[in-house]
């Protein structure tokens, strides 16, 4: 068997990997470039992906070996999950083992936008500090305030467990009526909510969602926190609100990424920005290669793979052996 992983990951998942068959590692830096990718694809069985490898219809074209592409991350936007089941090639992503770290980033940005974290450690490196002022550095307190959470998923969830050590009020989108504690709908959701955390993945319905009518029913003075993905908000719209009646916005994700320095969002007064960090712990992307890995290996033995995401691929596979 011969598998590709497309970035350097855990030695572990390798060695996992490696008893199954030949591995080979993608370790430059950055993505692996199209052209190397189409040929280590050519002849593999397996490969785990990265969130910024597009895994699509005309690269599925050069895999007539593929089994399984395994993707190293929760959101698997970047892979034509359609084309892959119509190449008889089973799709997997890792859920449940980044929930707690991407939770925890949503409330890192949520407590430094909110309370102006950024802005007041800029300023005293600016030895703008001078004296202690009654109106200095001034944030928004969390405690009191109204959480609405888009995505009552696993992450949604967990950011929301957090939300009563903080003496927050909890709510959630509907989808559909009729509405139970703490769902709403978006009427309510958008003009009750202090705050707004994103935890849908992206798709066609959810991307930008987050547009120019939505903003503009967020009430004076809230906050939006996007730790999903980027393509859910028009960040036009975002730029426009947040030189309006939004009290600010924390970013993980942006629709085009990387993104530098220069881009309007990031250099915004208003935004506190960081590099795509959701799951980046050294505890939950050792935990992903591993789940990743436990996939591939599961596809290579004959087995349904535990975060199958087509299962009909499985299942074609399975009346095949059986009519055999």
């Amino acid at each position: 068997m011969k598998i590709c992983v497309l970035s350097r990951v855990a030695p572990e998942a390798i060695e996992r990997l490696a008893q199954a068959g030949d591995v080979r590692v993608w370790t430059e830096p950055g993505p692996i470039p199209r052209d190397r990718l189409v040929a280590w694809i050519a002849d593999a069985d397996a490969v785990m992906t990265m969130l910024t490898d597009r895994v699509d219809r005309d690269l599925l074209k050069h895999a007539g070996r593929l089994k399984i592409a395994a993707n190293m991350a929760v959101g698997y936007d970047n892979l034509d999950v359609e084309a892959a089941t119509e190449a008889g090639v089973m799709v997997t992503n890792t859920p449940d083992v980044l929930t707690e770290a991407t939770a925890e980033l949503a409330w890192a940005l949520m407590l430094a936008v909110m309370r102006n974290v950024v802005g007041a450690r800029e300023a005293m490196l600016r030895g703008e500090w001078t004296h202690w002022s009654p109106d200095g550095f001034l944030g928004t307190e969390l405690h009191g305030k109204t959480l609405g959470i888009v995505g009552f998923g696993r992450i949604g969830r967990a950011v929301a467990r957090r939300a009563e050590a903080f003496g927050m009020r909890v709510i959630a989108l509907g989808r559909q009526a009729p509405y139970q504690p703490p769902y709403v709908d978006r009427a309510t959701f958008l003009r009750e909510a202090d705050v707004v955390s994103l935890h849908v993945p992206l798709s066609p319905a959810t991307r930008g969602m987050v547009d120019r009518a939505w903003l503009a029913a967020m009430r004076p003075g809230s906050y939006l926190i996007n730790t999903a993905r980027g393509g859910i908000v028009d960040e036009t719209a975002l730029l426009e609100a947040l030189d309006g009646h939004l009290g600010g916005a924390g970013l993980d994700v942006f629709a085009v990424e990387p993104v530098g320095g220069d881009h309007p969002l990031v250099r915004h007064p208003k935004v506190v920005a960081t590099p795509h960090i959701g799951s980046a712990t050294r505890e939950t992307r050792r935990a992903m290669a591993l789940r990743a890995a436990d996939n591939i290996l599961a596809a290579l033995a004959g087995r349904r793979p535990p975060d199958l995401l087509n299962p009909v691929v499985w299942e074609r596979r399975a009346a095949r052996r059986h009519d055999a």
